[in-house]
């Protein structure tokens, strides 16, 4: 059997291993939910919500560069997420959109309580 290479092992690793931070961990100890970090949800599209918590179908977005002109706030970008957020939509998600700056607030954690509590309520 061939020897695999350390950059082959290395990548295969990385695929495997489940991203984690502070908010995922947040989400875990305060919220008592599941949050993946890049959670790849259309089955064709490469898209990628930057948080999830896929048993609620909740996605939290952050947009980043709001004051200073970023991807988020570009024509091309902006309707690049109009596109993405559609079809999350399509597909029976909610998605929070939140700043860096808010991410790990209180306001934020209650906006996220919220929504999971009025799920399949609507």
């Amino acid at each position: 059997m061939p020897r695999q290479s350390k950059t082959k092992t290395k990548s295969k690793a990385k695929a495997t291993t489940t991203a984690s931070d502070f908010f995922t961990a947040l989400c875990r100890s305060d919220l008592k939910a599941e949050c993946v970090k890049e959670f790849r949800f259309h089955p064709v599209r490469k898209w990628r919500f930057d948080y999830a918590l896929p048993d609620h179908r909740l996605a939290i977005e952050v947009e980043g560069g709001v004051w200073s002109g970023g991807r988020h706030i570009r024509p091309r970008g902006f309707l690049g997420d109009m596109e993405k957020y559609n079809a999350a939509s399509a597909l029976g998600w909610r998605v929070l959109r939140v700043t860096p700056d808010t991410l790990h607030s209180s306001a934020t954690l209650e906006l996220i309580r919220q929504a999971i509590a009025t799920a399949g309520k609507e």
